[in-house]
């Protein structure tokens, strides 16, 4: 396979070889790697996590989002990441119904991908993924997590702005998370924010928040939305562009991609390895009355 071809095509934002491109790394067809290792790093385009529980308003909206960043003259990619159907391992929700407006424009990328499985609630292969997407040259990916499990925490590394979206009656749910979502958030979002109590949501919000503003290096800022209505999307964007003008390291991203490499490392390292052949030796190892752990890993 021309994997040069290929990556000319994706540098000039050919949606069809980006698509093709995920599909390879996802099914980690044979070389993908010499792909991942031919990608030019671009720090141009900016990575937005969208995280929160299920019911939140997520999807609504990274809809809205699209909608200000086209807005904007921006060109954007969403990742959503969904839980894996149990039969064959793809996407439970496909292509998000709520976004089907933005399918047929240019400037808008939109791909569904499954958990497979992953413990951290994020795709597998989501950094390669996130890569993939910047080197077609697209100014935002949004990532958007299934809420469940660890990916708060492995979207705070992925992304450069990390958006924690809630709604008011979420008031015990955000007491028990608090040590978590201070931990992560970039920015709040209150969503359904017409809802009743909505205001006193905030300000408790804000309450819960303040001792976080002296261990943070920037405001965590709350905004109040209505996505279905489209009302606080520019004002969300005017934060997560003030964020990310404030240069802030982010230390989480070291630690997952710290984790990323290991695990590739060692997953190369054990790629010889063949687990018939192991257990064949050990059954010999056993008949001879000579077995013993660490001699023989210590062969390998």
């Amino acid at each position: 396979m021309m994997w040069q071809d290929l990556l000319e095509k994706l540098k000039h934002s050919d949606v069809k070889a980006l698509a093709r491109c995920i599909s390879l790394v996802e099914n980690e067809a044979a070389g993908y790697e010499e792909l991942m290792e031919l990608l030019p790093h671009n720090d141009a385009s900016k990575i937005i996590g969208i995280t929160g529980p299920p019911g939140a308003g997520k999807s609504t909206l990274v809809d809205a989002l699209i909608g200000e960043l086209i807005k904007q003259g921006k060109r954007v990619a969403v990742l959503c990441v969904d839980p894996s159907s149990p039969f064959n391992l793809g996407a439970v929700l496909g292509d998000r119904i709520r976004m089907s407006d933005w399918y047929t424009n240019p400037n808008v990328f939109i791909r569904s991908l499954a958990t497979r499985g992953s413990i951290g609630g994020l795709h597998p292969k989501i950094i390669e993924i996130t890569e993939l997407v910047k080197a077609a040259q697209y100014d935002y990916v949004i990532v958007e997590t299934v809420g469940v499990g660890q990916s708060e925490i492995e979207i705070a590394g992925l992304a450069d702005t990390t958006v924690v979206v809630v709604v008011p009656e979420a008031g015990d749910e955000v007491q028990t998370m608090k040590a978590g979502l201070m931990e992560i958030a970039d920015i709040f979002v209150v969503n359904k924010s017409d809802r009743p109590d909505a205001d006193a949501f905030v300000k408790n919000l804000r309450m819960m928040l303040a001792p976080a503003f002296h261990s943070h290096s920037h405001d965590i800022s709350i905004i109040k939305t209505i996505a279905h209505e489209q009302k606080g999307i520019d004002e969300l964007f005017s934060a997560i562009v003030r964020h990310q003008q404030q240069c802030i390291t982010n230390e989480k991203k070291a630690w997952l991609l710290t984790e990323k490499v290991y695990h590739l490392i060692q997953a190369k390292r054990m790629s010889d390895v063949d687990k018939k052949d192991l257990l064949e030796k050990i059954k010999k190892s056993l008949q001879q009355n000579e077995f013993n752990i660490y001699r023989l890993t210590a062969s390998y």
